[in-house]
C-alpha cells in the first residue's frame, strides 16, 4: 500500500512505529559495532604504540580542562552545601559532603561530559574524515582491520585514561572545596583535611573509578562509531561530530543512574 492510500488517521503510527524501527536498527548496529571494537580490545594484535599515542591525546592533553572543571566545582559545591546547611546548624558537614559527591558522582560525571566535548568529537572528525577521503577502504584493501587499528587503540585509551583523569580531578575538586572552606568560611585547615580523610571511604573512590572506565568506553566508542558512518563531505563529518558529542553525553548521564543504581543495591 502506498502512501497516499493510508488513510490520514492511520498515518501518525506509522510514522512512530518507522521512528521505533529506526530506533532499534541503530541500536542494534551500535551494539555490533561494540562488540567488534571491544572483541579487538581484548585479543591479538594490539597495536601498543597507537594505544600509547591516544593515552597520550586523550588523557594527558585533557588535564587542564578537567583540573579547572574539578577546582571550580570543586569550590562552588562547598559555596552550596555552606549556604544549606547553615539552614539546619550543619556547616560541619561541608568536607564530609564536598568529597562524597566529588569522588561517586561529579568527579567521573563531569570528567566524562568534559571529554565528551573534547575527544569524542575529535575522535569522530577524525575518523569521518578518513572515512569519506577513502582511507578506511584503503586500509581493508590492505588487509589492516580498521576495528582493530584505528578504533581499538583508542577504546583501551578511553578505558585506560579517564580513571586516572578522575582520580586526578577528585584531588583536585577536593582541594579546590578546602581552599574555599578555609579561605572564605573559616574552616580549620587541618580539621578540614581530617574530616575528609576520615569521612571518604575506599568504596566511594572505586564507584567513581569503575564509572570513569565506562565512560572513556562510552566516549570513543561514540567517536568512532559516528566517525565510521559520515558520509557526505565536510558537512557529513561535522554531523559526525555533533552526534558524537550528543550520543556520548546522554549515554553517560543514563550510564550514570545504572551505575549507581547497581552500587547502591551491592553496597559499593
Amino acid at each position: 500500500m502506498s502512501s497516499a492510500e493510508i488513510p490520514v488517521v492511520i498515518r501518525p503510527f506509522q510514522m512512530i512505529g518507522h521512528s521505533v524501527l529506526a530506533a532499534f536498527r541503530e541500536v542494534g548496529r551500535i551494539t555490533i559495532f561494540a562488540l567488534r571494537v571491544l572483541i579487538a580490545c581484548v585479543t591479538p594484535v594490539i597495536y601498543v604504540r597507537e594505544v600509547l599515542r591516544q593515552c597520550l591525546k586523550i588523557g594527558f592533553f585533557s588535564l587542564p580542562v578537567v583540573g579547572l572543571t574539578a577546582v571550580f566545582i570543586g569550590a562552588a559545591l562547598a559555596l552550596n552545601i555552606y549556604t544549606g546547611g547553615s539552614r539546619f546548624n550543619a556547616e560541619q558537614f561541608v568536607p564530609n559532603i564536598v568529597v562524597l559527591g566529588i569522588t561517586r558522582e561529579l568527579g567521573p560525571v563531569l570528567a566524562g561530559l568534559m571529554l565528551a566535548g573534547r575527544v569524542s568529537a575529535g575522535i569522530a572528525a577524525e575518523i569521518g574524515a578518513m572515512r569519506v577521503t577513502e582511507q578506511i577502504d584503503a586500509l581493508a584493501t590492505l588487509s589492516t582491520k580498521p576495528h582493530r587499528y584505528l578504533y581499538a587503540p583508542r577504546v583501551l585509551a578511553g578505558i585506560l585514561t579517564l580513571p586516572v583523569l578522575v582520580l586526578v580531578a577528585d584531588i583536585i575538586g577536593v582541594m579546590g572545596g578546602y581552599l574555599v572552606g578555609v579561605g572564605a568560611l573559616d574552616f580549620s585547615g587541618p580539621s578540614y583535611l581530617r574530616n575528609t580523610w576520615q569521612f571518604v571511604t575506599a568504596g566511594d573512590i572505586w564507584s567513581g573509578v569503575i564509572k570513569a572506565a565506562v565512560f572513556g568506553m562510552i566516549i570513543a566508542m561514540m567517536g568512532c562509531y559516528q566517525g565510521d558512518r559520515s558520509k557526505g563531505g565536510a558537512g557529513g563529518v561535522g554531523r559526525a561530530a555533533t552526534l558524537a558529542v550528543v550520543g556520548a553525553a546522554v549515554l553517560i548521564l543514563a550510564t550514570n543512574y545504572v551505575l549507581t543504581s547497581i552500587f547502591v543495591q551491592v553496597g559499593l
